[in-house]
């Protein structure tokens, strides 16, 4: 049965995070995904491993999970025989729990997650012309009640951890088929030039999934580690981007101890109006979330901070609203760019997207006061995987339905072969 208790809710208060590195399975077994080499070590000696064997499994465990992708120990083929059944009895290597995969029309895929405790949070990736994009989740719902944002209407239940967070990113890799060819056996001496990556599908990873990162910090950071670990899954920190709505005293930890693009979901120009879209605004004002940016470490005309700008009609979208938001980047002397989005409805939202027409002179503005202001191409729409729209469809769905949807699509896969 699931863990229905729920997180502090925010307010004017910061939430409480959850202190945990792994979420307890029924079986008893330990998930060693998300987990750095050291503390691999260390389960493997509490579980009655020497020292000297101890580090030695978890450097070869820890190749074969982010290198090789495997999820079975069977399948690490340089430990021996009678070890690999030792280490399956007690820990085990896990991916989230598929409870749905939905494919786009415009090729985007969203999944439909669940937790060992039986929580749902969801994931996106995006396939672009020369990148590919997974938006990964932090939290199981959100705290902070952005009024444009569906997520924004779900209560916050609590933190993934970081095996749920880098889960995710595996669990893409698997879907795209994306795992080194080769050989891979573990060893000192090992040819790096036998193993390789063609046409890699995930270039890119950006925080902005269900959840604010900058209130799971811990845990975001730890998976981010991983994540661009060259002994890990390798991913360059300017491929990987995180976004938050302002918490402006995790903003320099994030730039100094996780090095990652920033993106900061600005929305509006004036104090009522941030309020009334990012209730955050009313702890962390506007012009101390601007020179927060401009005290961002590492952002530079070569790294520059993205501003996400929804488009409301009527709400934030006026020539005036784009000057004004000229003018207070170059207060701040922000490396910036823009980010415009049309406006994804869902249902009982309180907003209509911007027209066309307003949005282009809304950005043609921006562009002539020296800033990028692109226009985001909505996408995913026909899953509700747009940006705002993650929502969970546990919510929208019976059990009992997704699993006669799973049932029927599992059969119908039979019969085509």
């Amino acid at each position: 049965m699931a863990d229905t208790n729920l997180m502090p809710i925010a307010g004017q208060i910061d939430p409480v995070p959850t202190a945990r590195d792994i979420t307890p399975r029924e079986d008893g077994r330990v998930d060693l995904i998300g987990l750095p080499p050291t503390r691999i070590r260390e389960l493997f000696e509490e579980a009655g491993l020497d020292t000297r064997q101890a580090k030695l499994r978890s450097k070869q465990v820890y190749h074969w999970l982010y290198h090789r992708g495997v999820s079975e120990f069977e399948d690490m083929t340089d430990i021996s025989k009678t070890m690999r059944p030792w280490l399956t009895e007690r820990f085990v290597i896990g991916r989230p729990h598929v409870v749905e995969a939905q494919h786009s029309t415009d090729g985007t895929r969203k999944w439909l997650l669940q937790t060992d405790d039986g929580h749902d949070y969801e994931m996106v990736f995006i396939p672009d012309a020369d990148r590919g994009t997974l938006c990964v989740s932090s939290q199981v719902g959100c705290t902070l009640n952005c009024t444009f944002c569906h997520t924004g209407t779900m209560r916050l239940v609590r933190n993934l951890t970081p095996g749920e967070i880098v889960g995710q990113v595996m669990l893409a890799r698997d879907a795209l088929g994306e795992w080194p060819k080769g050989k891979m056996d573990f060893a000192e001496d090992e040819d790096e030039a036998e193993y390789r990556a063609d046409s890699r599908l995930l270039t890119n990873i950006v925080m902005m999934g269900m959840g604010e990162p900058l209130y799971n910090f811990d845990n975001v950071r730890d998976a981010l580690l991983l994540v661009m670990d060259s002994a890990g899954l390798a991913l360059s920190k300017r491929r990987i981007t995180l976004s938050t709505s302002g918490v402006i005293p995790m903003m320099e930890r994030c730039g100094a101890e996780i090095g990652v693009n920033l993106a900061v979901s600005l929305h509006a120009v004036n104090k009522d109006v941030r309020d009334e879209i990012v209730p955050l605004n009313r702890k962390y004002g506007l012009e101390e979330l601007l020179q927060a940016c401009a005290d961002y470490p590492g952002a530079t005309n070569a790294r520059r901070i993205t501003f996400e700008y929804v488009m409301l009609k009527d709400k934030n979208d006026s020539d005036e609203d784009a000057h004004e938001l000229v003018r207070l980047l170059k207060q701040f002397n922000l490396p910036a760019k823009v980010n415009l989005i049309p406006f994804n409805p869902w249902p009982g939202a309180n907003y209509e997207c911007s027209d066309p027409d307003r949005i282009r002179s809304f950005s043609n503005i921006v562009f002539e006061g020296g800033i990028s202001a692109p226009v985001r191409t909505p996408r995913g729409r026909d899953i509700d995987a747009a940006c705002g729209q993650l929502k969970t469809a546990a919510e929208k769905k019976s059990r009992a339905q997704m699993d006669r949807e799973a049932a029927a699509a599992a059969e119908a896969e039979a019969a085509s072969e």
